[in-house]
């Protein structure tokens, strides 16, 4: 298995999830990307701020979390995305996110040319796509780097942000594709898929689309993976939830981390079970590295 760190980039939004506590950097790619950072690899976040008090301080917070802002575009006119939160007693989230903010305008840079030729992954998608010109931008980036990287798209239906033609769109260019189970029938309804149960579901969108990964997440209960020659399902591990926030990331990050290294399936499913019950034990999606779980998930 190669063991040598790659670079893998979170393209689309950075933003603050605004808790009734008080706020915590968030937006599924930074999560995914400081994740794979605490792995081994070279995590990077390609996304845009704007240049305001709450742009200064996520890069700030993005420096304190070790990732490069190198790529972090920096917006006059749009400000930095924000997402009100609201946490059940069963730890599950509901969002009401801020339209118009800086990531809804990201721009193709030269910058960004060279890190789409320098990617190994990217993991994108369909929130940052809901306007159209972040939505050509981030077109642009898998377009060059399709030529040598694994491109992820991790499904992500927030209110009313997402369309069958984005869905369609980035199945096509994904090779594995992500989604939790309540996502999985309303994907694959828009997509013309027959009624079915959840494995035949997930078999049929890696048929239709030529799909090298299909996994879908189960909250506590685990999860399915689905390959061409392959399926195996993963019950989950047991936590304590302190909230569901960036548990979804932290998984899709394990899941990569390994299916790059040509993993199986069953070390796959471990791995990113792991690390999403761990992440959801803890407040917020980026907690302190705890070498004891994250071990674990490195082997």
């Amino acid at each position: 298995m190669k063991k040598a760190a790659l670079n893998v980039i979170g393209l689309g939004e950075v933003l603050w999830d605004m808790f009734p506590e008080g706020k915590k950097l968030g937006g599924a790619p930074a999560n995914f990307a400081y994740i794979t950072n605490l792995l081994g690899d070279c995590g990077i976040l390609a996304s845009r701020i704007g240049k305001d008090a709450l742009g200064e301080e996520a890069c700030l917070r993005l420096a304190k979390l070790g990732l490069q802002t190198s790529f972090v575009q920096c917006d006059d006119a749009h400000p930095t995305g924000t997402v009100k939160v609201q946490v059940d007693a069963r730890g599950q989230p509901s969002f009401v996110i801020t339209e118009g903010v800086a990531w809804d305008f990201m721009a193709w840079t030269p910058e960004w040319k060279a890190l789409a030729e320098k990617a190994d992954a990217v993991c994108f998608g369909s929130l940052a796509q809901r306007s159209a010109g972040s939505r050509a931008t981030i077109h642009k980036f898998l377009a060059v780097a399709k030529a040598k990287a694994t491109l992820v798209f991790d499904v992500n239906l927030r209110q009313h942000f997402f369309s069958r033609e984005v869905l369609k769109d980035s199945i096509q260019l994904a090779d594995v594709i992500k989604m939790n189970h309540e996502e999985l029938p309303r994907v694959a309804q828009m997509l013309g898929a027959p009624p079915a149960e959840e494995i035949i579901s997930a078999q049929w969108l890696r048929r239709e689309y030529d799909l090298k990964l299909v996994c879908v997440t189960r909250g506590a209960k685990g999860s399915l993976l689905v390959s061409e020659k392959y399926l195996h399902e993963h019950p989950g591990f047991q936590a304590i939830v302190a909230d569901t926030v960036g548990a979804g990331d932290a998984f899709t990050a394990g899941l990569i981390h390994h299916f790059l290294r040509g993993a199986t399936l069953p070390v796959m499913n471990e791995a990113a079970n792991r690390l999403g019950a761990w992440v959801a034990s803890q407040r917020g999606a980026t907690p302190a590295p705890e070498d004891s779980q994250l071990k674990f998930v490195r082997a």
